[in-house]
């Protein structure tokens, strides 16, 4: 397994990768669990060459948010990283990333951003854009590989990539979860014992509702009170949003249809967790 550090190294090391066949690029910001290392299984089918970036990306944090504290640990990755078969990794430092700082020209999600996370996070997506913009400029992959738990995100750089001629093609791959059925996130390390026992409340809210719907309901009012009653049993669990959505635009939907997506996201003590589910 390769491992580069500066953008001149990458240069080199890609060039030698795309003479050997097709790429595919997983853009993470580490502390790795099996949800990313399925997206390197998924990439290692899909291309001839894996490679996979971590970077903690700045301009996604908000004013208030967890940039200073977000796990890391780079050794633990790497070994992960090689055992799974990623043929190179980057690991940028962000003044390698923004030499000149702050990136003057930035990607705007556009009217996508003020829905679901996007509410709530401004600026968020407007970072992640342009990282991964930059990261499909760095790298060039022929395909790139993204969780579904991050539905939004999914669906906005998707959209970039089509709407700005990017080239490269965007595959998902299905959220991966504990045992319990609690969606696997870098984040779930913020939890203590407490408030893990209570985080499985999300995702049996949307099995819940999932189910409803099995049973012939597709009013979005009730799907969603389904919801909102599920987490009510779980008083460490604070809701910030459930929407059912459609999966292209994001715009709210009432019926549901098949593929229709209900989304939330919760605070579980202090730390903000989301999941989705496919109603099908």
């Amino acid at each position: 397994m390769i491992l580069v550090r500066t953008r001149d190294a990458l240069a080199g090391a890609m060039s030698t990768l795309r003479a050997s066949g097709a790429t595919a690029l997983v853009p993470t910001m580490g502390f790795l669990h099996e949800g990313h290392l399925s997206l390197v299984d998924r990439a290692r089918e899909l291309a001839d060459r894996a490679v996979v970036s971590i970077f903690v990306n700045p301009l996604q944090f908000g004013p208030a948010e967890d940039l200073a504290t977000y796990p890391r640990d780079e050794a633990r990755d790497l070994s992960l990283l090689e055992a799974r078969g990623a043929d190179l990794v980057f690991v940028p430092a962000i003044e390698e990333m923004y030499p000149s700082g702050e990136p003057a020209v930035t990607v705007s999600p556009g009217r996508l951003e003020d829905r679901l996370c996007g509410r709530y996070r401004p600026g968020h997506f407007s970072g992640v854009l342009t990282v991964v913009a930059k990261l499909f400029g760095l790298v060039r992959p022929d395909v790139a590989v993204f969780g579904r738990k991050d539905f939004q995100q999914a669906v906005l750089i998707r959209r970039m990539v089509q709407d700005l001629n990017l080239g490269v093609r965007v595959e998902t791959g299905p959220i991966v979860r504990e045992p319990d059925g609690l969606a696997m996130s870098s984040r779930n390390a913020y939890l203590s014992d407490g408030e893990r026992a209570q985080a499985v409340g999300l995702s049996r809210a949307l099995l819940l509702a999932l189910g409803r719907f099995h049973e012939g309901e597709s009013g979005a009012t009730a799907l969603l009170e389904a919801v909102k009653d599920e987490l009510a049993r779980f008083p460490l669990l604070r809701l910030q949003y459930a929407e059912l959505v459609d999966p292209e635009g994001l715009d709210s939907v009432d019926p549901a249809e098949s593929g229709s997506v209900l989304a939330l996201a919760a605070f579980c003590g202090t730390t903000r967790l989301i999941d989705n589910v496919e109603l099908s």
